[in-house]
Parts: C-alpha cells; structure tokens; sequence
C-alpha cells in the first residue's frame, strides 16, 4: 500500500525539507521502515529502541491517532494519509 505521510517541520531536515513524502507497508510499521530507506534516521526520531512510538510522537491516519486503534501495527490502505505529529508542551 502507498501513503502519503506529512512531515512536521522539526523532522523535515530528514527528508530534504519535503512536507509530504510517500512510504509503502501494510501497517504503520512498515510505512516507518519505508520511510526510513528513503529518508535515514526518521525512525529513530518516531520510534524507542524497542520499535514503539515515543511517547512524545502523534500518528494519525486520516485524523484517526494510531494510539487508540492498534497503534503501530494499525494497518493503512492505499490512499490514506498518515500525520506525524509531535507532543507539545510547554506554558505557563
């Protein structure tokens, strides 16, 4: 399946500035594991060292957040659109 995947700014020096690149998988995963042969280190930056989400990191799949459905293992089909969104914090 192919996704288009928007990129938030803070992670678009991975991907020669693009706010959007296509990925190929089944589930958000593999479109991961794509989008880190196209552009190197991305899922080091959106996943831990167990291949989990960091829980500062959002994906959502046509505005669905992978969190409540099956989270990283969620599966997509052509077409859709999947949204990184990182945590923001901060305030007073």
């Amino acid at each position: 399946m192919t996704v288009t995947v928007k990129i938030p700014t803070p992670l678009r020096g991975l991907t020669g500035q693009k706010d959007k690149v296509a990925a190929d998988g089944a589930n958000v995963a593999e479109v991961i594991a794509s989008m880190d042969s196209q552009h190197p280190g991305i899922k080091a930056r959106l996943c831990d060292e167990n291949g989990a989400l960091r829980h500062f990191v959002n994906i959502y799949i046509d505005g669905e957040d992978v969190r409540y459905m099956s989270g990283i293992e969620t599966e997509v089909s052509d077409g859709n659109e999947l949204s990184i969104v990182p945590a923001v914090a901060g305030g007073q």
